[in-house]
């Protein structure tokens, strides 16, 4: 507890508590003690000082156990590995042989990545005339440039002008851009009219 005379650590205690037993055993009569006051406590202080040295070369041992575990360990895999990559490269190996060792089976046929499962999300900056910056982010992660993975980029289609498209015929392709952003250019007849852009995942 906060305050308490008894140190926390034990390291601290075992200093502490020391220096505490030879006092009060040195002190009885000043302390108004008899010998039979202290059997209890002398008792225990005996159990104390032959357990935590105890402890503290179990600690010792099992940190020095430790680190010749993961000596043994790193210079087996050291070992492993070479090993490993030439059985990986022999003609005499084949698929089942490594499935039963348990390493890599490579996979031959490539496994399909399917749809995208995630959309972008779209800022359109407008403050330069004729110009649009179309700045895009995956929704999962919308404060990083990454993409999905099977993603190649973002399918940018547009309508300029009103009413709002109601399907996708009524847009016009512009890009698959692989990187954010894109810019778009428009000629003078388009000026003040309202470009409605619609973005989705483009894989390869």
């Amino acid at each position: 507890m906060a305050g308490d005379y008894i140190p926390a650590g034990d390291a601290h205690f075992h200093a502490w508590q020391n220096n505490f037993i030879v006092y009060v055993n040195n002190h009885l009569a000043d302390l108004g003690l008899v010998a039979g006051d202290v059997v209890d406590l002398n008792a225990t202080a005996a159990t104390w000082t032959t357990d935590y040295p105890a402890h503290t070369a179990a600690q010792t041992a099992a940190q020095g156990a430790r680190q010749a575990k993961d000596g043994a360990r790193d210079g087996f895999q050291d070992v492993i590995r070479p090993l490993v990559r030439r059985l990986q490269a022999s003609p005499d190996v084949d698929d089942s042989e490594r499935a039963a060792m348990g390493i890599t089976v490579p996979d031959r046929e490539g496994t399909p990545e399917g749809p995208p499962k995630t959309r972008p999300v779209v800022s359109v900056d407008t403050s330069q005339r004729l110009q649009h910056t179309i700045a895009f982010a995956d929704e999962s992660t919308p404060t990083r440039k990454a993409k999905p993975d099977g993603v190649m980029g973002a399918e940018i289609w547009v309508k300029v002008g009103d009413p709002p498209p109601t399907g996708p015929s009524e847009l016009s392709f512009l890009s698959v851009d692989t990187r954010t952003p894109y810019v778009a250019d428009y000629p003078g007849e388009d000026g003040g009219k309202t470009a409605h852009y619609i973005l989705s995942a483009g894989s390869p």
